[in-house]
């Protein structure tokens, strides 16, 4: 029988959140948030959604994992060939939104995208485990292949010719997304939902209560 979706709907009213209980640093805000997710043990605590938009007008989204963050902005490291490294190379923009449902909470934050520096994505290139440094060297992202036999035999070759030791490949590292833009908002009763917004102007942060 069809589930009727107009009928599922959750009642929200865990918390509330107020112009005068939060930080006036959003990042201090965001670590505030994050150390309570990951306290908890929610799982992938630091998953997120990277929107991004082609340079022909095409959105895009994913699921990935926030790596490092502090003052100057969010990281992730990926395949710069993959879809997300194509948007990104032709409109350096993008949004990302992490939602923890059980602390019925979600952070939407927007800024411009840049390369990390290469030492930066050598150090967490290394920090990897053997298995997930091949598979980054080897596949080729967002590109057809035959079947997963032959995703396989791409490993096996490459296992083969390098080994555990090899170097980061050119066409894998990290970005960060630079933020001037966050938007904290927290799930309330009759879906009056609670949005804190803090927007960057001449370097200061503005922060305005939106309507839900």
């Amino acid at each position: 029988m069809k589930k009727d979706f107009k009928k599922l709907r959750h009642e929200y009213g865990m918390a509330e959140l107020n112009k005068s209980d939060i930080n006036s640093n959003p990042f201090t805000q965001f670590r505030i948030w994050l150390e309570q997710a990951i306290k908890m043990e929610l799982p992938d605590a630091n998953a997120m959604t990277l929107a991004t938009v082609s340079a022909d007008n095409k959105p895009s989204a994913r699921i990935l994992l926030l790596k490092d963050y502090n003052e100057k902005g969010f990281c992730f490291f990926t395949n710069y060939n993959s879809r997300k490294g194509t948007d990104i190379e032709g409109n350096p923009y993008g949004s990302l939104v992490f939602f923890w449902p059980e602390l019925e909470r979600q952070i939407r934050i927007e800024g411009k995208i840049e390369k990390l520096e290469p030492e930066l994505s050598d150090e967490y290139f290394f920090d990897r485990p053997v298995g997930s440094r091949t598979a980054a060297a080897v596949s080729p992202q967002s590109n057809e292949i035959e079947n997963r036999n032959a995703l396989i035999q791409m490993v096996e070759t490459f296992k083969k010719k390098n080994g555990d030791e090899f170097t980061r490949p050119d066409f894998w590292g990290g970005y960060r997304l630079i933020p001037d833009l966050f938007e904290f908002w927290q799930g309330r009763e009759s879906r009056l939902n609670d949005r804190i917004e803090y927007n960057l102007k001449n370097k200061e942060w503005k922060i305005r209560r939106l309507a839900p």
